[in-house]
């Protein structure tokens, strides 16, 4: 049976064929085994084309990961210029800030290189000493103004006590009204004492230095944020707000007697 219905499709094929060449057109049969053969050429030139991407692909892998690893270290290495170029630009800048200092006063400039480990006092430890030509009581300014004065001195180093240290007092005066008093250390603070009960203080007022041991007249010390007025007593203080950020010093200058 199966023998015999091949037979009579093959016959029935034939039979389209030659009506179709008769009639000078195409059959149905070619239709059908030219979309067959299309169909089979496009997925061998598909599947031959995936084959030869993925091994142009896999021969690629090796130069690849050697351009990333290149690529890596070069960005590596541009980071690291572009670091060093932002130090030096700052360096820069803090310099320039302290050069007309040290032109006014002749000065020593310097550079913080040291906290104290404990913070037991507020203190740091500059790069110049004797050898410089510091000398102990000598002032210590920033661009903006005090810094503090130096309480020790060694070859090649001193120790500056910060005006916000307890322990350090400097002459101080109003400079609105040339009000005087004498400026102390408070840590975060620096805070004026012995001004006048009758002096009228305004948040704002800028307070400088007067004539002193360590200091010229009028270097800024810092600027008031409160009053506070005792009731019983002939004086009256101000809170300051130092004009110099006593926890981000870098370059300063040291004033000679």
């Amino acid at each position: 049976m199966a023998l015999i219905a091949i037979i009579i499709g093959a016959a029935l094929l034939a039979l389209l064929q030659i009506g179709a060449q008769r009639a000078g057109t195409t059959s149905p049969v070619s239709v059908a085994a030219g979309s067959v053969v299309g169909v089979a050429q496009t997925v061998v030139s598909a599947t031959i084309r995936t084959l030869r991407n993925g091994a142009t692909a896999l021969v690629s892998i090796p130069k690849l990961s050697s351009d990333n690893r290149a690529l890596r270290v070069r960005n590596a290495r541009l980071l690291e210029e572009n670091a060093r170029l932002h130090e030096l630009a700052a360096a820069y800048a803090a310099e320039s800030a302290v050069r007309p200092v040290v032109d006014l006063y002749h000065g020593i400039e310097a550079r913080v290189i040291g906290f104290p480990p404990e913070n037991e006092s507020r203190a740091v430890t500059i790069d110049k000493g004797s050898h410089a030509g510091v000398h102990r009581n000598d002032g210590v300014l920033a661009a903006q103004g005090v810094v503090g004065r130096v309480v020790d001195v060694r070859p090649l180093t001193s120790t500056v006590l910060l005006a916000s240290d307890y322990a350090s007092r400097i002459p101080a005066i109003v400079q609105r009204r040339r009000w005087w008093g004498i400026a102390r250390g408070n840590l975060s603070s620096v805070v004026v004492d012995y001004l006048p009960q009758d002096a009228v203080l305004r948040v704002g007022d800028v307070v400088v230095t007067g004539e002193g041991r360590s200091f010229h007249s009028g270097v800024p010390i810092g600027t008031v944020t409160a009053v506070e007025r005792g009731a019983a007593s002939l004086y009256q203080s101000a809170v300051l707000r130092p004009a110099v950020d006593l926890s981000a010093l870098d370059r300063v200058v040291v004033v000679p007697h």
